[in-house]
């Protein structure tokens, strides 16, 4: 079974690159958001297992988003992406309720694939 991801970046190159890179490794890119209220709004419409969730948005903190997205036993798997490293974010990623951090540079359906094990 393919596992499904919503990207959401307010970076089309990044979403596109991400989609390319995702895909060609077996997972299914069923969206992709640019906003925070993006993101909400599609959810609900494309079911994903995976949000790729940049942790700067134009109108939304991912890292709340984040948290509102897992709290309550919230079904999705957030995977948190910064073009900065993991030890600028260290605290505020641990408290998000991500299931992990990926710098942009690194993405690849393998370490996505490691974070959901």
């Amino acid at each position: 079974m393919t596992t499904t991801v919503l990207i959401v970046d307010d970076h089309a190159s990044f979403r596109a690159s991400a989609r390319a890179v995702l895909e060609s490794e077996g997972f299914s890119v069923v969206g992709e958001a640019a906003t925070g209220a993006e993101a909400l709004a599609a959810i609900p419409d494309t079911s994903p297992e995976i949000v790729l969730l940049d942790v700067q948005l134009p109108d939304a903190d991912g890292f709340d988003l984040a948290q509102r997205l897992t709290a309550n036993g919230g079904k999705v798997n957030v995977v948190l992406v910064s073009s900065r490293d993991y030890s600028d974010f260290a605290q505020l990623i641990e408290r998000s309720g991500a299931r992990g951090f990926v710098p942009k540079a690194e993405l690849s359906g393998p370490r996505l694939a490691t974070l959901l094990a």
